[in-house]
């Protein structure tokens, strides 16, 4: 007797498919499954149309572009656009109890007072728009601007108000704003990505890299960050010893050995993987072209 055939005759049937039972149920599901069910070759395959490649709109479009700026720890909308005459009345008096009964704020201990704005509001435009002292250039265009007063939130901690303001969730995990629009319809230029972030200083928002995350969508529609220091993209440029001929010559490899692991697991985040790589090839030129903003 050795330890092996004292192993081989623990190994009951009832043990084996105590064991086994899952990988069986799968072997059985799959074979009752209809054929039809399951991606066909080449229906989504390395070389197949790129995710990012342009998209008909449902609704035909008005504009040709957008720029989205998120201006983190930016002026109050009170002190700006949003008039609180009621709350400048009542400047200086406690916070109503109906206000913070049963709620946690940080940095706030007791009853706070309430604090109006210093700055002075008018009324501009055929629309009427007020506007405060601080933005008199507005003024002159403040009929061809769309002002949304609508939209509300309870959130007020910085990264969970940022993550609601680009997600439309308080918690991470939900497709940012650019996301959606770059999986929606999707970008004209092959050569960059179809979603740029362009980070003011050094340190992203308090949200952090969520507020610019795809979420549970694949990996492909997050946004990529442009540096405004040194090379714009992260490992971009090719390491000492490489050159584009080299380059190119990997990504074809990489490429094939993708090629074989999705028809193997069909995981969608290998086309998302060797995209990236694609990518980059061409961005290598492409984004410091891109930078150049003074020319």
């Amino acid at each position: 007797m050795n330890n092996q055939t004292d192993l081989l005759r623990t190994i009951t049937r009832r043990h084996f498919f105590k064991e086994n039972g899952l990988g069986i149920g799968s072997i059985a599901l799959s074979l009752l499954l209809n054929n039809k069910l399951f991606a066909q070759p080449g229906e989504h395959s390395v070389g197949a149309a790129s995710p990012l490649a342009p998209k008909p709109p449902h609704f035909a479009p008005k504009a040709k572009s957008i720029i989205f700026l998120f201006m983190a720890g930016g002026p109050s909308q009170v002190d700006l656009l949003d008039y609180k005459p009621k709350l400048n009345e009542l400047n200086g008096q406690k916070v109503p109890e109906s206000f913070i009964k049963g709620e946690r704020f940080a940095f706030i201990k007791g009853v706070p007072n309430l604090l109006g704005s210093p700055h002075t509001f008018q009324q501009y435009g055929r629309s009427g728009a007020y506007v405060s002292n601080l933005l008199p250039h507005l003024t002159s265009i403040v009929d061809e601007i769309a002002i949304v007063k609508s939209v509300h939130t309870d959130q007020f901690n910085h990264a969970p108000a940022q993550i609601f303001m680009n997600t439309g969730a308080q918690n991470p995990g939900r497709p940012s704003l650019g996301a959606w629009l770059t999986y929606g319809i999707g970008s004209e230029n092959s050569d960059l990505p179809g979603f740029v972030v362009l980070i003011s200083g050094e340190n992203n928002p308090e949200g952090g890299k969520s507020c610019w995350s795809s979420g549970f969508l694949p990996t492909t529609y997050q946004g990529v960050e442009f540096r405004s220091k040194g090379d714009p993209v992260l490992f971009l440029s090719n390491p000492a010893g490489i050159n584009g001929k080299s380059r190119r010559e990997l990504l074809e490899a990489l490429r094939n050995i993708n090629q074989i692991h999705f028809e193997e697991v069909g995981d969608s985040e290998i086309i998302t993987r060797i995209a990236s790589y694609e990518m980059s090839y061409r961005m290598q030129s492409s984004v410091p072209e891109l930078m150049e903003i003074d020319k």
